[in-house]
């Protein structure tokens, strides 16, 4: 194992400042996503280094440094051609592209289904996924397209699952407060369905005769994520200012968002799609309560109502609100039975390669 050398590599975000950020506190879910399981091979014993490049230029200069085995390029930006020069530049070194999501939220990228077709063609380029009903959807996609025997369309196609470090902050829970927070933080975009979530925490504020502050992140719109953050603006304005508020939250450092999460009642995250969620992680590894949708895969089956029904939403968050601790306790060991099993699946795959 010693042999094997990870170089992780992502592009650069058009919005990243370093006035604000540097390389290590840049706050993206794909920044921590990498930074992760990077963080977990080492302390496995694997020699891995992650970087942040301006674009596909600057691949080949990291790889000459690091002269790694492995290259894993977090997410689609590397245009399939530069491939081939990639890798009569470095012929030995094996190129994983790392996809992050599930289709639906694929499908809103114009270029996926033609640049992942075109990674497939090539010798010593793998694409991975991190959910396994992607892993036969692409798997199907690169027997079909390809052309390929199945036993060699599942070696171009693999499953690395995200990997997230179990290490939770005790909290203590206030319900004599005459306010309750809730949080639905992320990218606003359509598949995160902060609208009908926000109907639910409404109607469990009423119920529990409680004041609402309903917390969510601005700065990040995607997919025409415009409107829904509009129409939540203009849902909050028209109820009672002083019983139902909408609080909004600029992207911060990880530190400070750890810390913003630990200070929440209840964390939503009731998605449309979804293939980890780092965000709630975030949230029960402080000791926070969190609902989600059944698309969030660690989970445990008792905290995820379905998406589209407010009415339901709000039942599991008074279930939650009523027993935050049962609530944490399972998903926290949900959470690290996750985490081991994807440490398991990362260690076997370099292993096997």
């Amino acid at each position: 194992m010693h042999k094997i050398r990870v170089l992780f590599i992502l592009k650069r975000k058009e919005d990243y400042s370093e006035e604000h950020f540097s390389h290590i506190g840049l706050s993206t879910g794909l920044f921590n996503s990498a930074t992760f399981v990077n963080d977990m091979l080492q302390e496995e014993g694997i020699d891995t280094k992650l970087v942040v490049v301006i674009d596909n230029n600057e691949i080949d200069k990291e790889v000459t440094l690091y002269k790694p085995t492995h290259v894993i390029i977090e997410a689609l930006w590397v245009v399939p051609s530069k491939f081939e020069i990639l890798q009569k530049l470095h012929p030995n070194v094996n190129w994983i592209v790392r996809l992050h999501s599930e289709l639906p939220f694929i499908a809103n990228e114009g270029i996926a289904m033609r640049w992942v077709g075109e990674y497939l063609k090539y010798d010593n380029v793998i694409v991975s996924v991190n959910s396994l009903r992607i892993l036969d959807e692409i798997t199907m996609y690169a027997y079909l397209s390809d052309n390929l025997p199945k036993r060699e369309a599942e070696k171009k196609v693999v499953y690395l699952p995200n990997y997230y470090p179990p290490i939770f902050t005790p909290k203590y829970f206030n319900s004599y407060k005459d306010n309750i927070d809730i949080s639905c933080f992320g990218a606003i975009r359509p598949l995160k369905n902060h609208l009908l979530q926000a109907f639910a925490a409404v109607e469990l504020a009423s119920f529990i005769n409680k004041k609402l502050n309903f917390h969510i992140n601005i700065g990040r719109y995607e997919g025409k994520g415009e409107p829904i953050y509009k129409n939540l603006k203009d849902f909050f304005e028209n109820l009672p200012h002083d019983r139902f508020k909408l609080v909004t939250h600029s992207w911060t450092p990880r530190g400070e968002f750890l810390d913003l999460c630990s200070t929440m009642d209840i964390a939503m995250q009731c998605s449309l799609s979804e293939t980890f969620n780092i965000v709630a992680c975030d949230s029960i590894v402080m000791g926070v309560p969190v609902i989600g949708s059944s698309e969030i895969p660690w989970m445990h089956p008792k905290f995820q109502p379905p998406p589209n029904s407010s009415h339901k939403i709000a039942e599991y968050l008074f279930a939650a609100y009523k027993f935050p601790r049962l609530n944490v306790n399972t998903n926290q060991a949900s959470l690290k039975c996750y985490a081991e099993e994807s440490k398991k699946i990362w260690i076997r795959f370099f292993h096997c390669h």
